[in-house]
């Protein structure tokens, strides 16, 4: 070996961190190995929020039975996700709030969402928040690491919960004041020389603080190439540091957490047929290679035609647009290219990429149909309400517009007298306020989605008559890949015959998921990697109860 460290990590996510941190904390030499120039991967541009059932923050609102109850339902049916077993969805309810003390004996500060409710109305759901966000963040307390972060998406340090409220500010008197409080804070920021920032950038900002103050070694610009194995168990890696390939040894293991495959054309052809690379939100390094370096020493993969999906709008000149926030608003419904729908438009976004995906089988494109009232009052493709949409957008066709229902039909290829007569259904059920078809607007998760000015269906539910019309083409986009290696309740890499693979543990979207093609809450990507992370360097260290009782 070149040269040698306790347990290197490959990816820069959050899980990486957390495992960095625990490792640091038992006095083992840590080394995070990132490919890419920038810190942070997809966990950095994501809102940073994080599903962790009965934390402290829930003051005795939940129980780990209660949470067990709604994962076992959720996992009913999934027989055929090696990822989803009992012992798995065990270990993340009773070692998740752990993880969470663990880090906010760190320095870390976290706060709970106080509403985000759960995905689904299934035995054991909350219906106001399991999700945890992490506190606003000076990212110049990171010094040089401050440039070498892979920046937010969020344009203003606003926590989530405020940040949901910025749509409304011409309507909601709640809204203003909020973003008061935030035009505030930002004049306070630039008068103290601060640089706040806030969602996955405040997460990470947060964690690589702590991980660079506990000594953990970050090295940028650092592909991992090889996964090296001696005696039968997995010695190290070769990385390329500096344009030349280093052996690194690890005693301790290797903890994979490179993402998945969402930007690797060949392995969606393989896995995802059907799918694109440009209809992806992740990060530029989840490319895969380190699972199939995984693979090639004998790891098993599960769940890789899953997604975490989103529907998500091609803006030209623009990146993808998740367009999650728009299908779910009033005046809007999705159809295919029959003209027909076929789902309903309020549900979380891994469900609506579930459902344009496997509506793409069997109809080549599907629309947002929205009227007037739609644009007048929601943002829509990364524009404010009420605003004028680029003439771009019109001239190369990605926003269809007609005086008529039939005349937009005819502008997207679809049978007129099909659309009009699903418009004129859909304004039948909003109209009395309840959807017949497919049942929008009946849960608590419904209605959170929707319009918060308005209440009871209307939130979700609203006629789409007032023209000019308007469409946009959708597709089945991900905002990461929700199959990779198989790991048991260890985090530990699983061979085709349950065997361990000694030395390899694997987290994150690098993995097959404990939720297997589903999504609990918000945060239930980012939620289980940090918590997995955790569990493999507790077991790495040999500290499974040390970490608990520094406490």
């Amino acid at each position: 070996m070149d040269e040698t460290f306790d347990f290197v990590i490959v990816g820069s996510g959050a899980g990486s961190m957390t495992a960095a941190l625990v490792m640091r904390s038992q006095g083992k030499r840590v080394l995070v190995l990132e490919k890419t120039e920038l810190a942070g991967g997809t966990t950095c541009t994501s809102g940073g929020v994080m599903w962790i059932p009965n934390t402290s923050f829930m003051k005795g609102e939940d129980s780990s039975e209660k949470a067990l109850t709604y994962l076992d339902a959720l996992a009913d049916g999934q027989d055929d996700a090696p990822g989803v077993t009992r012992e798995r969805r065990l270990a993340f309810v009773e070692e998740g709030p752990k993880m969470v003390d663990f880090l906010t004996r760190q320095g870390l500060k976290f706060h709970r969402i106080p509403v985000y409710p759960d995905y689904y109305d299934s035995p054991g759901s909350v219906q106001t928040s399991r999700t945890l966000g992490a506190d606003i963040f000076d990212q110049k307390q990171l010094g040089d690491w401050a440039s070498k972060m892979r920046p937010g998406f969020l344009p203003v340090p606003a926590t989530i919960e405020e940040a949901f409220n910025l749509p409304w500010m011409k309507k909601s008197k709640k809204a203003k004041k909020v973003m008061g409080k935030i035009a505030l804070r930002m004049l306070v920021s630039k008068l103290t020389g601060k640089k706040l920032v806030s969602g996955g950038a405040a997460l990470q900002g947060q964690l690589i603080h702590a991980a660079l103050k506990a000594g953990v070694e970050i090295r940028l610009n650092a592909p991992v190439k090889q996964i090296l194995v001696e005696g039968g168990r997995v010695a190290g890696v070769v990385a390329e540091v500096d344009g030349k390939a280093r052996r690194i040894g690890a005693t301790a293991g290797v903890l994979v957490n490179a993402g998945g495959f969402s930007r690797n054309q060949a392995m969606r052809d393989q896995y995802l047929p059907g799918t694109s690379t440009e209809w992806t939100a992740t990060a530029p390094g989840d490319t895969g290679e380190v699972l199939q370096e995984a693979i090639r020493i004998g790891a098993a993969v599960g769940q890789m035609g899953e997604t975490v999906g989103q529907p998500m709008a091609l803006p030209p000149g623009r990146p993808p647009a998740i367009a999650h926030g728009e299908v779910t608003k009033p005046h809007s419904i999705i159809v295919d290219q029959s003209g027909v729908r076929f789902m309903s438009e309020a549900q979380s976004y891994v469900e609506l990429g579930r459902g344009l995906t496997q509506r793409r089988k069997q109809s080549p494109s599907a629309w947002l149909v929205m009227d007037s009232q739609f644009l007048a009052n929601y943002m829509f493709a990364g524009t404010m309400a009420g605003s004028a949409k680029p003439q771009a957008w019109f001239d190369q066709g990605f926003l269809k517009q007609a005086d008529s229902i039939e005349g937009l039909a005819q502008a997207c290829g679809v049978d007129p007298a099909t659309l009009k007569a699903t418009v004129e259904r859909f304004n039948g059920f909003a109209r009395q306020g309840k959807d017949e078809d497919f049942k929008r607007g009946e849960r608590v998760y419904d209605l959170w989605l929707g319009d918060p000015t308005v209440t009871g269906a209307a939130q979700t539910l609203g006629t789409i008559e007032q023209g000019p019309f308007y469409a946009i083409q959708l597709y089945p986009g991900d905002v990461s890949t929700f199959g990779g290696l198989v790991t048991d309740a260890q985090a530990r890499v699983l061979k085709a015959d349950g065997s361990v693979i000694p030395g390899l543990y694997a987290t994150g979207t690098s993995t097959a998921s404990v939720m297997g093609g589903r999504s609990p809450g918000a945060g239930a990507s980012i939620g289980p990697a940090m918590t997995f992370a955790y569990i493999a360097a507790k077991h790495a260290a040999h500290a499974e109860n040390l970490v608990e009782a520094a406490a």
